[in-house]
């Protein structure tokens, strides 16, 4: 019989496979073992202060670049893990475990559309920042377009010099930490284009962070460019190839970013509730063996294992070049509303301690409440799923179609 192949999901002619291989599972030993070490006491700075000290963010870089697990989605020609769509995903599950600046800084944010480098761009910008030397946040969101990534006001003018940008952006992630930003402006009436930015040219300015209710530590910065001269090497890709490269890297944030780590984030927090209804007692016996409480039990474990299945398909499809477009929106809402509802029955079952600040349940339940909005709405991708299902019927859903 051939090889089996690494991955979680594989069809063979008798047989469906979904057993973990010998690497998978030390890959996820392993970033388990670094979040348990470095990351988790750090957590308590992060959420009290607000801010993670340059120093103990360049710490946790260089230890995740001594294990080979920095820049993980890169090829491993440019220095990077070179890991699967699928292994990433089993990594990504285990960010959820933990603060999202301290995996942004830990393991590094290197988009995919810089693979779309060429010639001095790649020594300049790309070979950079998957080394760890530069860091680049991408800049879609608008005042006026968020889940609308097409409705972008920026605009780039071509000139003799190169590129005149012209616009704004807001909801920056890790605009403080970046050097250099994934830009999508107009090019013309109907051109999206990207381009590289580097942060301290003339007339691009850094506006104020916007404090959110959840995501301590993560910047969320304004962008104003004010006549900003880019010059032809700015240009990522081709004219009118932004659109394309945004939404690419934005499927991929979904999966893994939201997907993933909604997945990942919902065990943890389900761990720490099974744990507290076995010792905590109400009325001379624990409250796991209340019904009702039971029934919480079980929602969230049934919800998080059928996301956890949704996630490692879209990945798989993925890794076998299908599109999964309509999958990775399914994921989407899936698992972010999953992480929502497993997050609340947190908070219900520790009763007013999970109300509490001492505890992380108040934490986890406020930072959930973003992934139902960033990198499309749930309304905007049941839209998607909605219209797709239309047009294409039990295709959409039927395995054998």
């Amino acid at each position: 019989m051939p090889e089996r192949q690494p991955y979680l999901y594989h069809l063979s002619k008798n047989t469906m496979d979904f057993s973990l291989s010998d690497e998978q599972k030390m890959l996820i030993e392993t970033v388990r073992r670094f979040i348990h070490e470095e990351l988790k006491p750090l957590e308590e700075t992060v959420e009290e202060t607000g801010e993670l000290p340059t120093a103990v963010a360049q710490s946790i870089q260089d230890k995740a670049r001594a294990l080979g697990l920095y820049a993980m989605n890169m090829p491993s020609e440019l220095g990077g893990g070179g890991l699967s769509h699928l292994d990433r995903i089993i990594c990504e599950e285990q960010f959820g475990h933990t603060t999202d600046i301290l995996i942004r800084r830990a393991f590094g944010n290197v988009y995919e559309p810089l693979l779309h480098c060429q010639g001095e761009q790649i020594e300049r910008w790309l070979k950079p920042a998957v080394a760890g030397k530069r860091t680049c946040a991408i800049a879609i969101t608008e005042p006026g377009a968020g889940s609308d990534a097409a409705g972008i006001k920026t605009a780039a003018l071509k000139n003799e010099r190169g590129w005149l940008l012209s616009g704004s952006k807001h909801f920056i992630s890790d605009g403080l930490w970046s050097d250099f930003f994934l830009v999508s402006a107009r090019t013309g009436k109907k051109s999206i284009s990207m381009f590289m930015v580097d942060k301290g040219l003339p007339g691009f300015t850094v506006g104020k962070d916007q404090k959110m209710m959840g995501l301590r530590g993560t910047p969320h910065l304004e962008l104003f460019f004010d006549n900003v001269q880019l010059e032809d090497a700015a240009l990522l890709g081709q004219v009118g190839q932004g659109f394309k490269l945004a939404m690419g890297a934005l499927n991929v944030v979904r999966l893994a970013q939201v997907g993933a780590r909604a997945v990942g984030k919902a065990s943890h927090v389900c761990e720490i509730m099974l744990d507290w209804a076995k010792e905590r007692q109400q009325f001379g016996t624990p409250i796991g063996d209340f019904q009702m409480v039971q029934q919480m039990l079980a929602d969230s474990v049934i919800e998080i294992n059928a996301a956890r299945w949704m996630v490692y398909h879209a990945a798989w499809m993925l890794d076998q070049g299908l599109d999964a477009r309509e999958q990775i929106a399914m994921v989407k809402v899936h698992a972010a509303e999953t992480l929502g509802r497993v997050v609340d029955r947190a908070v219900q079952v520790f009763g007013g301690m999970g109300y509490c600040r001492e505890l992380p349940i108040e934490r986890y339940y406020r930072d959930a409440r973003i992934y139902r909005i960033y990198d499309g709405t749930s309304e905007i991708h049941r839209g998607v799923i909605a219209r797709s299902a239309l047009k294409k019927g039990a295709a959409l859903f039927d395995l054998n179609r």
